[in-house]
């Protein structure tokens, strides 16, 4: 999150403000499309999801806070009302968290509600690059999440 500017609530300049250990939060309400993120990603679901706002696809954004422990429930109430889940994270795709999540959710009452695979956008298996422009291609992009939910929900381009 470094070198990123984002507005605080003033509620957590409180020195008693707590966030609870292990509660997501629900940042945007949708009816399409879970998109699940914890730290950066979190922006780019959040800018995804204005975008696809604009192309008629309602995203429901859940931040995770922390990922041990890992709010399965907030997950799977919200895949119970969009049907469908998009993870998004900086790491690579084998045993990362967006594995996790996706494994928690098929081995729970949540696969029943279901109506399209689960995705997983993540970085791409390789080093890290040190070139900027390499580094851009190797992690994921706020248009990467909106061509996925695109592709997820079966609504072309407008």
């Amino acid at each position: 999150m470094y070198g990123l500017e984002f507005e605080i609530p003033a509620a957590a300049m409180d020195p008693n403000f707590l966030i609870p250990i292990g509660k997501a939060k629900v940042m945007r309400q949708g009816k399409d499309v879970t998109i699940v993120a914890f730290s950066r990603p979190v922006g780019m679901a959040m800018q995804a999801a204005a975008e696809l706002e604009k192309k008629g696809i309602s995203c429901e954004v859940i931040n995770l806070r922390s990922i041990r422990p890992l709010d399965t429930d907030t997950i799977i109430e919200s895949v119970k009302k969009t049907h469908r889940l998009v993870t998004v994270e900086l790491g690579w795709p084998n045993y990362g968290v967006g594995s996790e999540i996706l494994a928690s959710l098929v081995e729970s009452e949540g696969f029943d509600y279901l109506d399209a695979n689960p995705i997983r956008i993540c970085g791409a298996d390789v080093p890290m690059p040190y070139a900027e422009n390499l580094e851009n291609f190797s992690q994921p992009q706020v248009k990467n999440v909106i061509e996925m939910v695109q592709r997820l929900v079966k609504r072309p381009s407008i």
